[in-house]
């Protein structure tokens, strides 16, 4: 039986950076916002606390490939099951 299993989670994370000197609030702003958005950021970036919020998991049911079933019964073959066929 296969099972996707899917667990939410809320991480916070903490970067100590240094940003230039004589910036107004709006651009320190966007000074962090620019450097997470190209990834800079992500190298200083600590876990500091995950907190779990859910698990769930669903049952998937196991399906052949249509594809390798069409092309068998292309060839005569009819009784096919998953991929085993007679």
């Amino acid at each position: 039986m296969k099972v996707i299993v899917t667990v939410v989670e809320k991480i916070i994370s903490e970067a100590h950076i240094d940003i230039p000197d004589g910036l107004n609030q709006s651009a320190i702003k966007q000074h962090i916002v620019d450097r997470y958005n190209t990834g800079e950021m992500s190298i200083d970036m600590n876990i500091f606390q995950v907190d779990f919020e859910s698990i769930s998991a669903r049952i998937v049911q196991e399906q052949p490939d249509p594809g390798f079933l069409t092309k068998l019964e292309k060839r005569g073959v009819k009784n096919c099951q998953n991929i085993y066929c007679t």
